[in-house]
């Protein structure tokens, strides 16, 4: 295999997954809980989408006029002055005023006794149901939770102060396991059942719940199962793991058995995840004339224009310039080679060959000439945004496959920024887990 460039991720360290060289793998653990989630017919009114695909601006104005809203909780600094700090301790208090409001009105409701569920999620007629429970913090920590991704500090921070201040998770770790068919009889027994949710969100997304008949079924599952893998959530995760270590520190009596050991979790089949491309912009060209740019791309694959923005198999970028889309197809060498999970991604061979060597982008992490884009907004955003003069050019990458984020999960490997971008996405509000014992 030949070197090359190490990528912007790397290997998590020991001190990261918890495990010494020759660990035993642990098993998973799930336990049901007692969920606090919205009156029926109310539902639509509360849910919202998570908090870190909407910025502030966006958050405001989809809960104008809504006081059920669970953004008036998750993103608090909605309901005070414009400018204020989102980190501002009194974002917290709001938070923790309003989420108190909901569950004084009626508005949320808590479960007398712990309870699974499933959630299933319908979009462009595919479709994807996972097991709502909860899942052991020490599991994060020990790595029988594989992630995938680096967490800034200070999102972190921010979910952990919230997640103090209310008492509770406000969010779902998206988590994805290897398809157990043994799963597949008994999550069809529940859904044959009335659903206690049944509704479309504005972007168009169907969302049914059902209550879990038999959880014990579940958890002897996954007590054979010896990883599971964050798909989406890695600060939700991290941050659950911290306050459940502060609590434990701060807790004289603590036995282990209570609500911040565990964090909300909802667990779906890899066979029904989609995982949507993460395209790049870069502000300019580093001093260089197009002309001068494409004929660089040129050395390092093949190069040629075309009428089609979607790359169409690994390796190959759309390249868009003003006015014109061009597809690179990157010569073949070691980087691409199966055995190596971290090289031969994509978003990794983009890194190594184009925006470093080339537009001198030599860490994604922190460069402020570059940008992202994924999920739903598509190359037409590419486009409007190069033609618009916000970006000198463009690249639409194609996405990352559920096998290649599993294998470098498994091998203790970081992936680049923004490799992943996971649709539909978990509705916030619909399930809450209090980490307060009652």
């Amino acid at each position: 295999m030949k070197a090359h460039t190490p990528v912007p991720g790397g290997r998590l360290s020991p001190r990261c997954t918890g495990l010494k060289s020759g660990a035993k793998p642990r098993l998973v653990r799930l336990r049901p809980f007692a969920a606090i989630r919205p009156r029926p017919n109310v539902a639509t009114r509360v849910v919202c989408p998570p908090y870190d695909v909407v910025t502030a601006e966006e958050a405001r104005r989809l809960a104008a006029g809504n006081a059920e809203s669970f953004l008036h909780v998750i993103r608090a600094e909605i309901d005070l002055i414009n400018d204020i700090d989102p980190y501002d301790t009194a974002v917290y208090e709001k938070a923790r005023e309003n989420f108190n409001r909901l569950l004084n009105e009626g508005i949320l409701l808590r479960e007398a006794t712990p309870k699974m569920y499933l959630y299933r999620l319908v979009m462009d007629g595919g479709s994807q149901t996972g097991l709502v429970c909860c899942c052991h913090i020490d599991d994060y920590a020990n790595n029988v939770i594989r992630r995938h991704e680096k967490t800034r500090p200070d999102k972190e921070d921010d979910r952990t102060r919230l997640m103090q201040a209310v008492g509770a998770q406000t969010g779902a770790v998206f988590l994805t396991f290897r398809d157990r068919p043994e799963i597949d009889p008994i999550v069809q027994q529940d859904l044959n059942a009335r659903p206690l949710y049944h509704f479309d969100a504005p972007d168009g997304v169907t969302h049914t719940v059902w209550t879990a008949r038999d959880p014990d079924r579940y958890c002897e599952i996954f007590a054979a199962t010896e990883a599971v893998y964050v798909a989406d959530g890695h600060h939700r995760a991290a941050s659950a793991l911290r306050a459940g270590l502060e609590r434990r520190k701060s807790n004289p009596h603590h036995t282990g058995g209570e609500e911040y050991n565990w964090f909300l979790a909802a667990l779906f089949p890899t066979g029904q995840v989609t995982i949507l491309p993460y395209h790049r912009l870069i502000k300019d060209l580093g001093g260089q004339t197009q002309g001068e740019f494409l004929s660089k791309l040129a050395r390092v694959g093949r190069l040629s224009r075309t009428t089609d923005p979607r790359p169409d198999r690994p390796s190959v970028f759309c390249v868009y310039l003003p006015g014109a889309w061009h597809r690179l197809q990157l010569a073949q060498d070691g980087a691409t080679e199966t055995d190596d999970a971290l090289g031969s991604l994509d978003v990794a061979l983009l890194q190594n060959r184009v925006l470093g060597p080339i537009l001198g982008v030599t860490d994604p992490r922190s460069d402020p000439r570059i940008e992202f884009v994924g999920g739903m907004k598509g190359t037409q955003e590419l486009q409007r945004r190069v033609n618009s003069g916000q970006a000198a050019v463009a690249f639409a990458v194609y996405p990352t496959s559920i096998d290649q984020l599993l294998s470098v999960a498994d091998a203790g490997l970081v992936m680049p920024p923004k490799s992943t971008w996971f649709e539909p996405k978990l509705l916030s509000g619909l399930f809450v887990h209090s980490i307060e014992d009652r």
